[in-house]
């Protein structure tokens, strides 16, 4: 096996491979012309994204600055938002389903280093993956560790430091990371009634909601 396939099976790897480091190259490549785009060039933005990333919806907007490890290991669902700074470290495979927006600052890491300070030290490592569900907003600050997964229709606090799965349909902050409560029809109807005001508000302004 390749440095690269054992990267990918979760197995330990050399960090300092030659096929990493070119691959490696090619991210800091599309993310530095990434980022150095205007707010004029919308399609073009698009087209760097598309090319980074191993997989993406139609519809897919990141705000400048942004950083990856490779972009290769990143597959995107549709309808993704996220703001400035945010960082994805893709030794391993991030899934991100659709309808997701991630807050200013959020840090996605999948990179596992050593307990032991003499391996570490080898550049020896490991990576464990990152998935992320269907219509989940991440809170900016946000740090989402390794081998986490995050269910669909899920709120993840500001601020919060992500170590445990969290489950389908709730509402979850802190350091760590833990369930506050679930979504509720509560919340539908409360936010649903606040919609209808914006439509109300909009139609009088003569505003295409």
């Amino acid at each position: 096996m390749t440095q690269k396939e054992m990267m990918l099976s979760g197995m330990l790897y050399d960090s300092r491979d030659n096929e990493l480091r070119e691959n490696a190259g090619r991210s800091r490549r599309i993310t530095r012309l990434f980022n150095n785009t205007t707010e004029e060039q919308h399609s073009y933005r698009t087209q760097l994204l598309k090319e980074l990333f191993a997989s993406t919806g139609e519809n897919i907007y990141i705000e400048p600055p942004f950083r990856c490890d490779y972009g290769s290991n990143t597959y995107i669902g549709e309808n993704f938002y996220a703001n400035f700074d945010c960082i994805i470290l893709d030794v391993a495979e991030v899934h991100i389903g659709k309808n997701c927006l991630l807050g200013p600052k959020v840090c996605i890491y999948t990179p596992v280093h050593p307990y032991d300070a003499e391996i570490r030290a080898m550049g020896i490592e490991m990576g464990k993956p990152v998935t992320i569900g269907d219509n989940v907003w991440v809170g900016g600050n946000a740090v989402i560790n390794p081998g986490v997964n995050i269910g669909n229709n899920v709120i993840i606090g500001s601020g919060s430091v992500v170590t445990r799965d969290i489950p389908d349909n709730v509402i979850a902050a802190g350091n760590p990371c833990r369930v506050i409560r679930p979504v509720t029809d509560g919340d539908k109807k409360y936010w649903q009634a606040e919609l209808e005001k914006y439509k109300a508000m909009a139609g009088e302004n003569n505003i295409d909601p």
